[in-house]
């Protein structure tokens, strides 16, 4: 079962499709159900997700596909929501679990392409599903560059970090090169030297000496906002 905002936010996406073939933006979303921000948009779409209801369609902007629709509810039948707009359906554990979010802190921009200034310490957070969290300490980092698009890190993304000092090969990783310069690759070890790696063959691999990398986390999650 669906709760009503649930509901209401899947027949407007369902309508918004159905009536121009794109799905609405989060501005869109949010003004539509009467919430004050979009990370309420967020923790739905996370939950309509989760139940197998729509779909993110990868490394496309605002790029959502309805799945299914409730039980006696007909594709593109936006006179369904009026009706059940005050109505709350059970199953409040399982909705409470699925929409959960935790606030972690953002630290800037980092590339994904030739290094750039190291972390800034920016006052600021995003929220991200907690089960991408996990128990690690994790802060949040917008992607700026195009050297990772082929494992679908695009520029703009914001991704979360497991903070850290060790990685394993082929581990996607922020390194920070000679103390200054910070850059998400691919690690890869090779004898005495670090080799990170790009995912674009525009891009050449990168390698240093070991002392000259430092890690400063792992990739564990990816956040991509659909305007």
């Amino acid at each position: 079962m669906l709760t009503a905002k649930q509901r209401q936010l899947l027949l407007f996406i369902d309508e918004r499709l159905n009536n121009g073939g794109v799905s609405p933006s989060f501005d869109e979303m949010k003004d539509a159900l009467g919430l004050k921000s979009k990370s309420g948009v967020h923790r739905l779409i996370s939950a309509l997700e989760e139940r197998g209801f729509i779909k993110r369609m990868a490394n496309r902007a605002r790029a959502l596909e309805v799945v299914k629709l409730p039980d006696g509810v007909g594709a593109g039948s936006p006179g369904e929501l009026a009706a059940e707009d005050n109505v709350i359906a059970g199953d409040f554990g399982k909705a409470a679990t699925a929409a959960d979010v935790l606030e972690i802190p953002m630290h800037g921009k980092i590339a994904a392409g030739t290094p750039i200034e190291a972390l800034e310490n920016v006052d600021s957070h995003v929220p991200v599903p907690a089960s991408m969290v996990g128990r690690g300490n994790c802060y949040a980092l917008e992607i700026s560059g195009d050297s990772m698009v082929d494992l679908g890190i695009m520029d703009g993304d914001t991704v979360v970090i497991e903070s850290g000092q060790t990685a394993r090969d082929g581990e996607v990783v922020v390194a920070l090169v000679d103390r200054e310069e910070a850059t998400l690759k691919t690690l890869k070890r090779d004898g005495s030297n670090i080799q990170l790696v790009p995912a674009n063959a525009s891009h050449a691999t990168q390698s240093y000496t070991a002392d000259r990398v430092q890690v400063q986390g792992r990739l564990v999650g990816l956040v991509r906002h659909y305007h």
